[in-house]
């Protein structure tokens, strides 16, 4: 297959990162070779290397691309002017049909995580530190103001962020708990529910 006939309507270049971003969710950075990704596409190694000079490159822009896309699916929930828990449920639900469009997103990101980011050449705590640190003076802000009721703000994001992520990355292993698959359209729209209801269960007061 030649580079113009493969895939219709992606470049070469997307198509690389396409599979790419789908052989590092799948055996992880190690287990990935150039080769692998060069036959998943249906070019030469040599082609590949055309594109990106070493697999270090591929994986650095494989994840630049992932972060920009889910920066950019947040921005319009985050600027908006709602506040409160329509801020929260905007923000969650567009965090959470994210990740459930882009499943190796989440797989990248838990394997980085465990890896403690060694293998990308930008500090991923630090590029996230700034939306992270952002949430947080929101809710403490809306804490202050009487909206919320008090709780550890960080804490509360971290709590959220292992249920959204383990949701996902998680899914083959939630099968066989679950007896279904739980990245069916019901199942999660009751994972939602369910996040949007914890977060509405510590924030609001009781009273």
């Amino acid at each position: 297959m030649s580079e113009e006939d493969a895939g219709i309507g992606r470049s070469t270049r997307q198509q690389i990162l396409d599979a790419s971003r789908e052989c590092f969710a799948h055996a992880g950075y190690s287990g990935t070779s150039l080769n692998d990704i060069a036959a998943e596409v249906g070019i030469r190694r040599q082609s590949l290397l055309h594109h990106f000079p070493s697999k270090e490159a591929l994986y650095d822009e494989v994840f630049e691309q992932l972060l920009s896309d889910w920066f950019e699916r947040l921005a319009e929930s985050i600027q908006a002017p709602s506040r409160g828990l329509e801020k929260v449920d905007q923000v969650l639900d567009a965090g959470f049909r994210f990740f459930a469009d882009n499943p190796a997103y989440v797989t990248l990101m838990r394997r980085e995580a465990i890896d403690g980011g060694s293998h990308l050449a930008i500090d991923l705590s630090a590029t996230l530190r700034p939306m992270f640190d952002e949430a947080v003076a929101y809710f403490q802000r809306e804490m202050a103001a009487g909206v919320f009721r008090d709780q550890d703000a960080a804490q509360l994001l971290l709590t959220g962020y292992g249920a959204l992520l383990s949701y996902f990355s998680d899914a083959p292993f939630l099968e066989g708990l679950l007896d279904e698959d739980p990245l069916t359209e019901p199942a999660l729209a009751r994972r939602r529910a369910h996040i949007m209801d914890f977060f509405r269960s510590a924030l609001e007061d009781p009273a």
